[in-house]
């Protein structure tokens, strides 16, 4: 699995002019997923993002959470995220899972955060032609990957 998080001030997804999910104050989440992905991936990289400590504290530092700052998290599938540019210019996603195997992995972690954050996450619609609007803050921008864990 990977993962983009983005610091936000506000959020929001639109699909065909109808918001679908906003938030204000949280993560900007955009999600890929493999093959290769299992529940634990998915546990370890829920547990990262709901306690990632990027959010301003009193002296301005990086110290506080999600939990901290009561914040909200918009979570975008992004099969893109796993491109393959190595050859020629137009990427390749045979890495990215296909729907069957994504979609309940997809779901698993909107579960998942929404349980870790205590409320729900606002998404997008899994495969749609989405529109995603974001003021990110700072910017503060986090790439992970459950298969390179730094």
């Amino acid at each position: 699995m990977r993962a983009v998080l983005q610091r936000v001030t506000q959020a929001s997804c639109k699909v065909d002019d109808k918001i679908t999910g906003e938030i204000t104050n949280g993560f900007l989440v955009l999600l890929g997923i493999e093959d290769a992905d299992t529940q634990e991936d998915l546990e370890w990289l829920a547990q990262k993002v709901a306690n990632m400590r990027v959010f301003g504290d009193e002296n301005g530092l990086m110290n506080k959470s999600l939990a901290d700052i009561d914040g909200n998290i918009l979570l975008i599938s992004q099969f893109t995220l796993f491109a393959a540019t190595k050859k020629g210019n137009r990427p390749g996603f045979t890495r990215a899972a296909r729907p069957d195997k994504a979609i309940p992995l997809y779901e698993k972690m909107k579960k998942q955060l929404s349980q870790l954050i205590g409320k729900e996450v606002q998404c997008g619609i899994f495969g749609a032609d989405m529109k995603i609007s974001l003021l990110n803050d700072g910017p503060v921008t986090i790439m992970m990957d459950t298969k390179n864990k730094e």
